[in-house]
């Protein structure tokens, strides 16, 4: 962080760990004692930590993807991108904070009572979750969602600051309370579609039956579209962005085309984690901020994360 404002604004570090170290009161239980202790164990600025838990919501991009295979399995993965405008190293031609967080990202096994409650990977010091899976039950992804009639995350940032939205669920937050406190599929859904949200987010979701499986586009207070698995025109994948399915994609940022002819490509007969692993390591699903590529298998309650680049040329 510092080794990026700096040359900006010498004071900009000291104004972060002022402003998001004074909005770390108003961080609802457990995150807030999560964070502080984050920062106690690390020695990082407290509101250094605020502000990397919570910049996910207004700056990140991403593909995921659910595909059930010939036996009606589901399988559950998606790539992670992030670090855009953060850095750009002219030498290597990657973003710098990108090559950053691949070295912070970690598998974590959720235990309550000396059971296994859910899966997840998650980079180190983030509270959120972006993925996760609840063996046997259900399996969530989230995808930042563009702006909702000019309104994104920095609007419900500023909404959340003033009071107006002050029971709004950070996305990554709202993932990880329906991993803990769900116990199905519908359930899942259910929460995920109607929890007051303090951002734009594509919420993809499966259980374990192949009809299980849909894209909840999600606004502030509601769902504007939901999609499932079933209506589509290839009723055995869904793939999103970070595009809702009436607006034309960036042309410059087309991952849905390329995904969703790899997936064609890769047919039904293929599906699992090798072939999917496939799909998400194909340019432009993999690019220069893709960090990792995870995948999750319900049924049997495999996860795994494999860290991603893609040197050289790479558009």
């Amino acid at each position: 962080l510092s080794d990026l404002v700096l040359p900006i604004h010498p004071d900009a570090v000291q104004v972060i760990d002022f402003f998001f170290g004074e909005l770390h009161q108003r961080i609802d239980q457990p995150y807030k004692d999560e964070i502080a202790s984050i920062a106690d164990a690390s020695g990082i600025p407290l509101g250094q930590i605020v502000m990397y838990n919570i910049i996910y919501e207004v700056l990140s991009g991403c593909t995921s993807l659910v595909a059930v295979d010939e036996k009606g399995k589901l399988f559950h993965a998606r790539n992670l991108d992030f670090g855009i405008w953060l850095g750009w190293d002219p030498v290597e031609h990657e973003w710098e904070l990108t090559r950053a967080l691949r070295k912070m990202i970690v598998n974590i096994r959720w235990m309550k009572g000396g059971k296994l409650l859910y899966k997840s990977n998650n980079f180190a010091g983030y509270v959120g979750i972006y993925n996760g899976m609840k063996p046997g039950a259900f399996a969530i992804t989230a995808n930042s969602r563009s702006q909702v009639d000019g309104k994104g995350g920095h609007y419900g940032i500023m909404k959340w600051l003033t009071g107006e939205m002050s029971n709004g669920r950070w996305m990554t937050w709202l993932a990880r309370e329906t991993l803990e406190t769900m116990n199905n599929y519908a359930d899942a859904k259910d929460h995920l579609m109607n929890t007051e949200m303090l951002s734009p987010v594509y919420y993809i979701l499966s259980g374990t039956e192949p009809d299980e499986a849909c894209i909840i586009s999600r606004s502030f207070e509601k769902t504007d579209i939901l999609t499932e698995i079933v209506s589509r025109k290839d009723p055995w994948f869904i793939l999103q962005t970070n595009y809702d399915p009436d607006t034309d994609t960036l042309f410059v940022d087309d991952r849905q085309t390329p995904g969703d002819n790899c997936m064609r490509k890769l047919g039904r007969k293929n599906v699992g984690f090798e072939g999917i692993y496939n799909v998400l390591s194909s340019r432009s699903n993999l690019n220069k901020l893709t960090t990792y590529t995870a995948l999750m298998h319900t049924d049997t309650g495999d996860f795994e994360t494999h860290l991603q680049s893609c040197p050289g040329v790479c558009w």
